[in-house]
């Protein structure tokens, strides 16, 4: 018997978890650290305070009763939020603060990866082009306007290979980051030297993960170091894990056709795969390989869907997270049909179907007659509304999306899910107290253990909880109408929101938040 050690590093924190061989689950703990928003559309953290968080939370996890019974660690896997780029020198040091998932500031960069796609078919496994949050358009970024980073730093990887360094000493890439997020070519097993040399970028190549193993692959034994800061005694094996949202696929109890996993808490990640590819302009992908062999991942998603209600109860109405319920209360009893609001949930712009990053949030219909209620309820739906645009998008796209499993912050709040499911006008599964990339990255561990032969397999053993959710029809039909005004409002505003934020942009300016550099 022993233990297989999973760590989720996300946005507001890091989350350990541990679980049998079984799949049993034997508890999670939690250690925050914070975001910095140097500027309008910017996103920073420390890595260190990544491995610092991981650190305490193992600590504290691996000493309760559950887990010293249990036995060792025998596994050890990791997911990451995507598109989280740390730059570092070849001790792994950071050089400056890594750029978060959710930072625009590669849009420019992004607008140039677009125009090359018809020399460089690679580009049509994203759609026609990369992200403004991707790891590309932000290392074409450094290198335009943070020239000494750029060219001090030995790796500009993403967080979980970063990850994967700090637990094995060794540059072992995620496949799926890889393919998803800087244009690997798992086909052909190489960087897209071609696409990176026609950006100017033909140096990254050598800053960039030395292997690329697939997910559920071995990276390596535990280093003795990390082990030490851990509290784990032995070396157990390290499989490498994904990107947090999508890897969640393998936690939803077997991957069958029109599986689609909505992992929603600060964001919102929609992903599935398919069996043959779909080209596409709205959609991310299709990406051969990124998880399962001979599969094709599909990802859509919203860069901002809790994090607006975060802000919109805490932030501007100013209730206390921990009176949150409340607000919740008020808002679900306010009749949608007479609050006579509508809103935009673009903060840090569009993923999915606009790949717009100058798109911003918006609230019409304001009145001096407004409740807290009412407002909260309008950004609830304009969250929801922006899920169903992204579901939408991938039946546009030929995608099945016949069995819909939601999971992550969005299991808290009750009106965010009858809302979302109203909107969408169609039943879903919501999994019950669980962490689903957790209960992945178990089934990762599981894979690269040993324990099960394949992902698939361990898929089947490691399968979560849910109950099911059901539209409320009146309210389905009623949503029609907000859902068209929320696409008309987008299309309205589009041309505005692009001038605002081009026109206040300096990109150049503050390229470098202060940074001390602690060896």
């Amino acid at each position: 018997m022993g233990i297989l050690l999973t760590i989720d590093l996300g946005t507001e924190g890091a989350r350990v978890g541990a679980f049998t061989e079984d799949g049993t689950a034997l508890g999670s703990t939690h250690r925050p650290y914070l975001t910095h928003h140097p500027r309008p559309g910017w996103a920073e953290q420390d890595p260190r305070d990544w491995w610092a968080a991981i650190t305490a939370a193992t600590r504290e996890l691996l000493s309760g009763e559950l887990c010293r019974a249990a036995g060792r660690v025998i596994a050890v896997a990791a997911s990451t939020t995507a598109s989280t780029v740390a730059v570092v020198d070849a001790a792994g040091t950071p050089l400056r603060p890594a750029i978060l998932w959710m930072d625009a500031r590669g849009a420019a960069e992004s607008e140039q990866t677009a125009r090359l796609c018809l020399q460089h078919p690679i580009l049509e496994w994203s759609g026609g082009s990369d992200a403004a949050e991707w790891l590309l358009p932000k290392a074409m970024w450094l290198k335009k306007h943070d020239p000494d980073a750029y060219r001090s730093a030995a790796r500009i990887v993403e967080a979980v290979d970063y990850l994967t360094f700090r637990l094995t000493g060794r540059w072992v890439g995620s496949q799926m980051n890889a393919v998803c997020k800087y244009n690997y070519d798992t086909l052909a097993g190489r960087f897209p030297a071609e696409l990176y040399a026609a950006l100017g970028m033909d140096d990254l190549i050598d800053k960039l993960p030395d292997e690329i193993v697939p997910v559920g692959g071995v990276a390596g034994p535990l280093a003795d170091s990390a082990a030490a800061d851990l509290g784990i005694d032995g070396r157990p094996v390290v499989a490498v894990g994904g990107i947090d949202a999508h890897v969640s696929l393998l936690a939803c109890g077997g991957n069958v056709g029109g599986l689609v996993s909505l992992v929603s808490g600060t964001s919102s990640a929609i992903v599935t795969e398919v069996d043959r590819p779909t080209t596409s302009n709205e959609v991310w992908g299709p990406y051969p390989e990124a998880l399962n062999p001979g599969k094709w991942l599909v990802e859509g998603g919203q860069v901002t869907s809790g994090s607006v209600l975060k802000w919109t109860g805490e932030s501007i109405i100013g209730v206390p997270r921990d009176e949150l319920a409340g607000l919740i209360d008020q808002a679900a009893a306010v009749d949608p049909a007479s609050h006579g609001l509508r809103a935009l949930d673009y903060f840090m712009g569009n993923r999915t179907p606009h790949r717009e990053a100058r798109l911003r949030g918006a609230v019409i219909g304001l009145t001096l007659g407004t409740t807290k209620a009412e407002l909260y309820r309008a950004m609830v739906e304009a969250v929801a509304c922006g899920t169903r645009s992204v579901i939408d998008s991938f039946e546009r796209s030929g995608v099945p999306c016949s069995r819909l499993v939601f999971s992550g912050g969005i299991e808290r709040n009750t009106l965010w899910q009858q809302v979302t499911i109203d909107v969408l006008g169609r039943p879903a599964e919501l999994v019950i107290g669980e962490n689903l990339t957790l209960r992945a990255c178990a089934v990762i561990a599981a894979t690269g253990a040993g324990i099960v032969p394949s992902l698939t397999a361990g898929s089947r053993l490691f399968a979560p909880r849910v109950r099911m959710l059901e539209p409320d029809p009146k309210r389905s039909l009623l949503y029609e109408q907000t859902f068209d005004d929320y696409q008309r409002l987008t299309a309205a505003l589009r041309p505005i929101m692009c001038d605002t934020v081009d026109g206040g942009s300096d990109a150049a300016a503050g390229a470098r938040a202060s940074f001390r550099v602690v060896r």
